[in-house]
């Protein structure tokens, strides 16, 4: 483990559970919260892309963020999504989140004003100025349209409280090239959950997940086994995994993950428009695997 790591493991990024009516439901989210701590899990990342951040209001964000804090009681860190296409609206959420008790922050790259390599370092740049938690930069090309481009990787490490990256490119020799270049120096984490096993064999410090959710215990131990050097292990546990991961992408998520954890008495599954609840092929699909 990289000795800037926040953490190693599995970081759950979680849902916002959502009542019918789409108003918070935070006795769900308590639960989950909960469950979570209870099934060992390593981190929290609060409104990422799984908690349907774009639908979200700032008060809303930091309820969530707030809630988090006071149940976790500092038992893992708390990381905050405060990715923003607009560097000065990021800039606000990296300060109220760390005035509210974040850990660390997470950050998208700007998606649809998609900017130039130099437009990239300099939305970091003002991020981290404004802030002195950890940041992990958060590379989702499916989403955003961009990709981190290697030739900025130095820039951004340089900057001193720019900890790591998610990488959700789905290209294994994306993450394979940063960690040759930085895995000394900086931490990478898996944001797919079927690459976290290819990516923990070149180094990684685990995944940041949506298969958490619905299973925490394992997602964790699949990290902490491979790096107790138990791979045959690592890799059945992997394998178990694959179909249940694989089944929470069958539609746009956290779609398939709220219908999961709604089978398992744990939130509703609704989810806010455009989004919209599981179709009945999803929901049995899941209940096959669960």
């Amino acid at each position: 483990m990289s000795k800037f790591s926040l953490f190693f493991g599995a970081a759950t990024a979680l849902v916002t559970p959502f009542e019918q009516n789409g108003a918070l439901d935070l006795d769900s989210y308590r639960k989950l919260l909960r469950f979570q701590l209870d099934e060992g899990i390593d981190a929290l990342l609060v409104c990422g892309t799984t908690g349907e951040t774009p639908t979200l209001s700032d008060d809303e964000c930091l309820t969530l963020l707030c809630e988090a804090v006071k149940t976790v009681q500092k038992s893992v860190p708390v990381i905050m999504g405060v990715g923003s296409n607009c560097t000065e609206h990021a800039v606000e959420k990296a300060r109220a989140a760390e005035q509210n008790g974040a850990d660390a922050l997470l950050a998208v790259t700007p998606y649809y004003n998609k900017c130039t390599p130099s437009g990239l370092v300099r939305h970091y740049r003002e991020i981290a100025a404004a802030t002195s938690l950890p940041i992990i930069v958060y590379t989702v090309p499916s989403r955003t349209g961009m990709t981190i481009p290697p030739s900025v990787w130095g820039e951004l490490f340089a900057i001193p409280n720019i900890i790591g990256i998610k990488d959700a490119t789905g290209d294994i020799a994306y993450g394979a090239q940063f960690l040759s270049y930085f895995g000394e120096e900086s931490c990478l984490w898996s944001g797919n959950d079927n690459a976290t096993l290819p990516l923990l064999s070149l180094g990684s410090e685990g995944v940041i997940s949506v298969l958490s959710n619905v299973k925490p215990r394992e997602t964790s131990a699949l990290c902490h086994t491979y790096a107790e050097g138990k791979i045959r292990e690592a890799k059945d546990l992997a394998a178990s995994l694959l179909p249940l991961a694989d089944a929470l992408f069958c539609e746009v998520n956290p779609i398939p993950v709220k219908a999961a954890l709604s089978m398992m008495g744990i939130c509703k599954p609704y989810c806010r428009l455009p989004l919209t609840t599981a179709a009945e092929t999803t929901f049995n699909r899941l209940k096959k695997l669960l």
